[in-house]
């Protein structure tokens, strides 16, 4: 994949995560947007789907070098050495790399179900989800 740009606000590192993960083959891409939400932990989730533990610790490293490469303060980092959910947080932003039956499980689509839902068109920009996108990523 060829370098992304620095992002320029928190909206823009969400995307470029996301964009980084769907370039690795990562599926089931969305960003919740959380900045309307009171108690949130942080203002961006980006939340994807990987096939195997290579595949999530691909996406992660990816993700880590192009920080590096555009000057992105390393985030912290949860669960890299094996398991089944990376978690990538650069404070605003948190990047969630999990295996289907880990996002399955954990359903933070429907948790955080009053965030704004975003995924990326064909051109990599940031698109809101339809009601009925939304509702097939919070169904049981």
């Amino acid at each position: 994949m060829s370098k992304i740009g620095k992002p320029r606000s928190s909206k823009g590192l969400a995307v470029f995560c996301a964009r980084i993960a769907e370039g690795k083959l990562a599926h089931d891409t969305i960003i919740l947007n959380l900045t309307n939400i009171e108690t949130s932990p942080s203002d961006f989730f980006v939340l994807c789907t990987c096939d195997s533990d290579v595949q999530m610790k691909a996406v992660a490293n990816d993700i880590l070098r192009q920080c590096k490469d555009t000057g992105i303060d390393k985030p912290g980092i949860e669960g890299l050495d094996g398991g089944f959910w990376i978690l990538l947080d650069f404070f605003d932003v948190v990047m969630h790399i999990m295996i289907k039956d880990a996002r399955k499980f954990y359903k933070l689509e429907k948790l955080w179900g009053d965030a704004k839902f975003l995924k990326l068109n064909e051109e990599g920009k940031p698109v809101t989800l339809t009601p009925a996108e939304i509702k097939a990523f919070t169904r049981n």
